[in-house]
């Protein structure tokens, strides 16, 4: 069982870093540059991003926190806030999609209100999966 909390930490921590990231990226590809020669369209780099690192990183930590709540037989109050706090930040990584999308078909418009929103919405979503999991306070 020491492995399978190792694989869910180090995951999550991934996870957690790169739906920091990504908000950020958004930001940053916003804004329209001009008089570069060498760029990586932002788009791209953007999908790439989100398609072969954090999306992978969040089904592994998913995966990993499911097999440690079956082999563990965890159970207790705090578990079910903590998975609904871990649906929000699933729900902040979708939203991070979908803003992709919108930057690929060149609509920019509260793109950059809606990447603070998920940067503090995460955040906090993060800082209370933490609190949860360290005070187990409905046990």
């Amino acid at each position: 069982m020491p492995w399978i909390k190792i694989l869910h930490i180090a995951t999550l921590l991934c996870w957690c870093a790169a739906l920091l990231y990504l908000p950020a990226l958004l930001l940053a590809s916003a804004r329209t540059r001009e008089g570069t020669d060498f760029e990586v369209p932002a788009p791209t780099l953007l999908r790439f991003f989100f398609t072969h690192v954090a999306t992978p990183f969040a089904l592994l930590a998913i995966m990993s926190g499911t097999l440690l709540f079956i082999v563990g037989q965890l159970t207790g109050g705090w578990l079910v806030l903590k998975l609904a706090a871990v649906s929000g930040m699933v729900l902040c990584h979708v939203l991070c999609g979908a803003l992709i999308v919108r930057l690929e078909r060149g609509r920019r418009r509260f793109l950059t209100p809606a990447s603070g929103v998920i940067v503090v919405l995460a955040a906090s979503l993060m800082l209370a999966v933490l609190v949860l999991v360290l005070s187990k306070p409905f046990d």
